[in-house]
């Protein structure tokens, strides 16, 4: 997808600006006009930067997200969701949680051999890990690194029951180690899926797969035995939660099994990032939406309260929380809850024999 700055607007990118990191002192400005266009023309190329971590795999303390460990081969996105709470953490590598989160990926290329490090641990249990909790972990960059890939292989080895969520048909390039991996109870993939609306996917996801080709994401996986849940998420009031049947009607005929969902919560730098883009491509809606996220998070666009602040409060998150309930029992969605199995992880005898 091409990238170009037409009257002040980045089309390809969903953050619009590049806002300061909190944790950096020193900021860069363009002082010169001579030098602008090439300023601009390096800055708009995604740029991978490739660290060596000391560890993989991170335990959630957070309890309300729905796992317990997670595995994220990557940092920083370029589908460039506007809305991502992962946007923060990339504050931390020093860089901005707005364009350069989009820009400028960091690649985790010792992510196998720290995966197995891990796994061998004594005294591990072999609890869920999933892929990914932060970053997607199909996002275009995997297409060239292919460091996903191998973390499948290495849990089919060990038997290590594997969650995942994207919303990247990606995905289906590994659907062979899936299918091996879904034989054994050893996978559930989520897909997400939080419009149908293009327009509206082209603006808010710029880099993602598009709607249609997600639900046949669900499809091809539940044809291969895979079981599949749908995150409709964020749903953002006044911009997308008037698509709750639509949605879930669609995702039940595509095969998925399961359906969560989340209201926007605008965390930290996000907040700044989503006003912007809102008022730039919906500024007649502006006002609307912006008073229904407060309303929906006590009168602020974010509430950290751990139980509140995935689904909300207040009158509008009760009526998309009942009509995300009615429209799953309609449609024969959360049945059933799907536990893989934790019982059969091994150590594979080609890694004891190293002992």
């Amino acid at each position: 997808m091409d990238e170009s700055a037409e009257n002040g607007y980045f089309k390809g990118r969903g953050a619009q600006i590049n806002p300061h990191n909190k944790f950096v002192n020193n900021v860069y400005l363009k002082e010169h006009a001579e030098g602008i266009d090439e300023w601009e023309e390096a800055d708009k190329k995604t740029s991978f930067i490739f660290e060596k971590s000391k560890t993989i795999v991170n335990k959630v303390a957070s309890p309300d997200v729905g796992m317990a460990y997670s595995l994220n081969p990557y940092q920083g996105c370029e589908h460039g969701c506007t809305y991502c709470y992962a946007r923060n953490a990339h504050q931390y590598w020093g860089y901005s949680a707005g364009l350069d989160f989009e820009r400028k990926i960091v690649v985790k290329t010792e992510a196998p051999q720290l995966f197995k490090k891990f796994l061998e641990k004594k005294d591990w249990d072999a609890a869920t890990i999933s892929l990914s909790g932060n970053t997607d972990c199909y996002q275009p960059a995997e297409r060239k690194f292919k460091i996903t890939r191998q973390l499948l292989e290495i849990a089919l080895a060990y038997r290590q029951p594997i969650g995942m969520i994207t919303k990247n048909a990606l995905i289906l390039r590994d659907i062979d180690i899936l299918t091996e991996m879904a034989k054994l109870n050893l996978c559930m993939v989520y897909v997400s899926i939080n419009s149908l609306n293009e327009q509206l996917r082209q603006k808010m996801e710029p880099r993602t797969t598009t709607a249609k080709q997600r639900l046949k994401v669900v499809e091809e996986l539940t044809k291969a035995g895979i079981p599949v849940g749908v995150m409709v998420a964020p749903l953002v009031p006044g911009l997308s939660d008037h698509e709750i049947p639509a949605v879930l009607k669609a995702v039940a005929n595509a095969g998925a099994r399961r359906a969560r969902y989340t209201i926007v919560r605008l965390n930290g730098a996000v907040g700044e990032l989503f006003e912007d883009w809102l008022r730039k491509n919906f500024p007649d809606r502006f006002d609307k939406v912006w008073n229904a996220i407060k309303s929906c998070h006590g009168g602020n666009v974010n509430d950290s309260r751990f139980g509140e602040r995935m689904k909300g409060d207040g009158n509008i998150a009760k009526i998309i929380s009942e009509s995300f309930k009615l429209h799953c029992r309609l449609n024969n969605l959360n049945l059933e809850e799907i536990k893989l199995d934790h019982t059969l992880f091994k150590i594979p005898r080609a890694q004891m024999s190293l002992f």
